[in-house]
């Protein structure tokens, strides 16, 4: 049953009231004010029941995601400094200075998973229309778009350490159905892993793959004796995990959809092409960025690894979707070669044509000399708003930390404005009253007669 903060609460006299003491101008206090929430929660009613225990109101729980998103922290931090902050407390909707935490940490997870991607859509359009109808419209009429690689939370993947992992699991599953191995291989598995560890040098090759064959075919033995002492009911209740661990014990090298990780099997291989990392363990997503304002109107995650230019309409619907407007331009990189034209959207790639006019040469050039911009916004979207590493599982977790990502974005340059416009206003006053005072100063002064 979905709970709902009271519009007008009845006033306690003996407990703080938050905005007593706040100030009103604060950043969070004004885009609290914009924010639709009643939008937000008549949208997300129909995913909770009708009975039962009332739930986290939806103010709450939203709040606290973006606040965590646009500050870059975990879900239990976040509940933390949400307990010392009068600003973060009234942004969730709080009347009264708070002392003991809304909900468990826990709770985000139940509720990325009840919206999934579609109710993140919902959250990201908000941040969008933050700017205003006249402005989008102008906005988005050329838009710069690139991808990038949203890593997993995984290590870098090894041979010897994946085979690690299914020991393990091996060792997890064979204790929860009360199974015991003909034979462990304990201290054999151990006196391997020493032995790896140490024959890593180039000299050392044919004995380190040797080492490493080995330890294979006893992770194999443990695997097929713990297969087949369990029932066929045991069987089918942990088949999805036993398909992983398979996998991963026959791919060979040069394999196309390999394993890289036993809790994260989607994960894909994708090359980044630069020498201090030639690889990146992830997904790729999706960004479209306006060129003049900088407001970012698509954001999505993909499972696989799509060639750029096969994502360049997906996105574009998206910004029609999320919108209302269709872009007139979009400029790409190198890696969008294809098309020319995708419905009524102009694709602009770095190339030089030869019957060409002066001027769509040089505003060509100015269109592809702006789209470098697109990538200090990808090292904002990494470093501050939580995608340098991906802690959320599945696609799904891909999706929805991909839209969190773009919204705290958004509501982050939001403020910043709002805050550069209060500075400006305050100037201007200032500025005023001082012109006005001078004026009265020159006015009252005697005027001395010559002559």
């Amino acid at each position: 049953m979905l709970k709902k903060i009271p519009k007008q609460p009845q006033l306690e006299m003996f407990q703080t009231i938050l905005k007593s003491f706040i100030n009103p101008n604060h950043e969070l206090c004004l885009l609290a004010e914009e924010i639709d929430w009643n939008y937000l929660e008549k949208e997300f009613a129909p995913l909770y029941s009708n009975t039962g225990r009332p739930s986290v109101p939806v103010r709450t729980i939203v709040g606290l995601l973006l606040l965590k998103q646009i500050y870059n922290l975990g879900d239990e931090t976040v509940m933390d400094r949400w307990l010392e902050n009068p600003y973060w407390q009234h942004f969730c909707g709080e009347v009264y200075f708070q002392y003991k935490l809304p909900f468990d940490p826990s709770d985000f997870v139940h509720f990325r998973k009840r919206i999934g991607e579609e109710g993140m859509k919902k959250i990201f359009q908000q941040s969008i229309l933050l700017f205003g109808e006249d402005t989008l419209k102008k906005a988005t009429k050329e838009v710069r778009v690139d991808t990038t690689v949203q890593e997993k939370n995984i290590t870098y993947p090894t041979d010897r350490k994946l085979y690690t992992k299914v020991h393990q699991y091996c060792q997890r599953i064979a204790k929860k159905e009360g199974i015991k191995f003909k034979r462990t291989y304990s201290k054999k598995i151990k006196q391997l892993q020493y032995q790896l560890r140490f024959t890593r040098s180039p000299k050392n090759y044919k004995k380190h793959m040797k080492l490493q064959e080995k330890y294979r075919r006893l992770v194999v033995k443990l695997c097929d004796d713990l297969v087949n002492q369990l029932s066929n009911e045991q069987f089918e209740k942990n088949s999805e995990i036993f398909d992983v661990l398979y996998r991963i014990l026959v791919q060979e090298r040069k394999d196309k959809d390999k394993i890289y990780s036993v809790h994260e099997p989607l994960t894909q291989c994708i090359a980044k092409g630069k020498d201090h990392k030639p690889y990146e363990f992830g997904n790729k997503s999706s960004f479209a960025y306006t060129r003049d304002e900088g407001i970012i109107v698509g954001a999505m995650a993909f499972e696989d690894n799509p060639y750029d230019g096969h994502t360049l309409e997906p996105q574009l619907n998206q910004i029609k979707e999320l919108t209302g407007f269709n872009p007139k331009v979009a400029i790409v990189d190198r890696g969008y070669k294809g098309q020319d034209l995708i419905g009524k959207t102009q694709v602009v790639l770095p190339i030089n044509l030869k019957k060409e006019s002066y001027y769509k040469k040089k505003q060509r050039q100015a269109r592809q000399r702006s789209r470098a911009g697109v990538e200090g916004l990808i090292s904002h979207l990494k470093i501050d708003h939580r995608m340098l590493r991906n802690y959320l599982s599945g696609v799904n977790g891909d999706k929805v930390n991909t839209l969190l990502a773009a919204t705290a974005y958004n509501m982050k340059k939001w403020m910043r404005q709002m805050k550069e416009e209060l500075i400006f206003s305050l100037l201007r006053f200032f500025f005023h009253r001082l012109y006005s005072a001078l004026e009265y100063v020159q006015i009252s002064m005697p005027q001395k007669k010559w002559g």
